[in-house]
């Protein structure tokens, strides 16, 4: 059973979406996207597959989305891939790939509808949100 995670160590939600799949028992194959981005092929990929647009798969906060103007509605798809793929910081994260199908996971608990296994018990998120509980059972 195959899970794959384009991971930000620095970024919470992605920490706790990496928790949560190690809470259910799976090791997935964890990309640090910043020192191994995706090929485009990839992003175009995991993008159609979560069911988003281009637009949705970008990240504002913390990048240089203001800097490049793509807040310009009128850029196309290819125009907002061609940013991703020269500024990596830009793919929002974590985007999570499992045999059930690959979500943008924003919130974290999102990967709960994609995992193929069960939560082995309680889990909180690291500011202490109850997700899972005991029993393994979703919260919310």
């Amino acid at each position: 059973m195959k899970v794959t995670i384009y991971h930000n160590p620095a970024c919470g939600t992605s920490r706790n979406v990496l928790a949560m799949i190690r809470n259910a028992g799976i090791e997935p194959d964890v990309i640090e996207y910043l020192e191994h981005p995706p090929s485009r092929e990839q992003l175009e990929s995991m993008i159609a597959a979560a069911g988003i647009t281009v637009r949705a798969a970008l990240r504002e906060k913390g990048t240089p989305y203001a800097d490049l103007h793509l807040e310009d509605e009128s850029l196309t798809d290819e125009q907002l891939r061609d940013a991703m793929m020269a500024h990596p910081i830009l793919i929002n994260r974590p985007f999570v790939l499992t045999p059930i199908g690959t979500r943008l996971c924003r919130p974290s608990e999102t990967v709960l509808d994609i995992l193929p296994s069960k939560q082995l018990g309680e889990f909180a998120k690291e500011d202490g949100e109850k997700v899972v509980d005991a029993a393994g059972n979703r919260v919310r």
